[in-house]
């Protein structure tokens, strides 16, 4: 069986996507649950970029109901919705948007739960004077839950080695949360714990 060999972890901004091929990097299980171990959810769950459904399952294990989608065909979930333009109406949204579509995710996703968007972005998706005003001035986060560990994101197959060079948070939209964006870190373990 051929391995293929990642020397170095890949940066998200230098990430070109091949979308059925070795480019498809997954979410590490361990930074779902972080995510569902320390927010609280209510009701169904969609995760509208399920790929081969790594958060989904997560999610399911810890007893929610999930609905999974993604735009491409990679053998979990319903295959070909695009998340930007539907309209469907869900309790939740949980997902690692593809990198070049994260503000359309952020819009689609407000418009689209009744309850919670959580997203695994960037920690400097906080910066940009664009999304400032159509984002953050409008609509702003409920919580940014930081990193406290490194997120490491391997092309499926690969060898696990070294660690990410990306800081990575889960920002969640809280529809019915008042008050100022709440800066928490998560707690630290979860990368090495099964």
């Amino acid at each position: 069986m051929n391995q293929l060999f990642v020397t170095a972890p890949q940066p998200t901004m230098k990430r070109v996507a091949d979308m059925d091929g070795p480019d498809f990097y997954p979410t590490p299980e361990w930074a779902t649950r972080v995510l569902i171990d320390n927010e609280n959810f209510s009701g169904d769950i969609w995760e509208p970029a399920c790929g081969d459904g790594a958060m989904s399952q997560v999610i399911e294990e810890r007893g929610y109901k999930v609905q999974s989608s993604d735009l491409f065909d990679r053998g979990f979930g319903d295959a070909g919705i695009d998340f930007r333009t539907s309209n469907k109406s869900v309790d939740n949204i949980i997902t690692n948007p593809p990198f070049n579509s994260a503000e359309e995710f952020v819009h689609a996703g407000l418009r689209q739960c009744k309850k919670k968007l959580a997203l695994l972005l960037r920690l400097a998706f906080l910066e940009s004077a664009g999304r400032q005003k159509s984002i953050f001035s409008i609509c702003p986060p409920s919580t940014v839950w930081v990193f406290s560990e490194r997120i490491t994101f391997y092309p499926k197959g690969a060898v696990r080695k070294g660690s990410g060079t990306t800081a990575y948070a889960w920002f969640v939209w809280d529809h019915d949360y008042q008050g100022p964006t709440q800066l928490n870190w998560l707690p630290v373990g979860y990368k090495t714990k099964k």
